[in-house]
């Protein structure tokens, strides 16, 4: 019994001092900015692999075209929106392919695409319906499929 009594008073204890240290003013006079005291770890990334992990051409255009959107942003509705962010089928486009590449690009993704999501129809509308997150990973596996079958 007296166990808990003392954790129970430790914890008080505890916080008494954290509610009393948020009360303290700073060397100027004001109230302490937690933002000064208090540090988060940045969020961590999930590991990506590095641009052109790919030898075929197919599967390194689509991984190009994923690190296009990271690094421009992504938008829906327009190719290229008034910032430079652009669609799925923008960074497709932007990438430097030969006519003879995007069609089998295309093909690779609408493959990966169906594999999640049956119904859908057409490349555009899966980029309009799906957000980011989505479009990231049909990307990664369009890339997967693309080295597998030697694009």
């Amino acid at each position: 019994m007296s166990d808990l009594m003392d954790e129970r008073l430790t914890l008080a204890a505890l916080a008494v001092a954290v509610n009393t240290a948020l009360r303290v003013p700073d060397a100027d006079g004001g109230p302490v900015d937690l933002a000064d005291v208090l540090r988060v770890p940045a969020a961590v990334e999930p590991w990506r692999p590095p641009v052109d992990l790919y030898p075929t051409p197919a599967a390194a255009l689509l991984q190009r075209a994923r690190a296009r959107l990271e690094r421009d942003g992504w938008c829906q509705g327009a190719t290229v929106d008034q910032d430079g962010a652009r669609c799925l089928y923008g960074a497709l486009r932007a990438g430097p392919a030969d006519g003879a590449e995007l069609p089998v690009m295309l093909a690779v993704l609408l493959d990966a695409i169906r594999r999640h999501f049956p119904d859908e129809e057409t490349l555009p509308g899966f980029k309009d319906t799906h957000g980011p997150r989505a479009v990231f990973r049909v990307l990664d596996q369009a890339a997967d499929l693309a080295h597998a079958r030697n694009l």
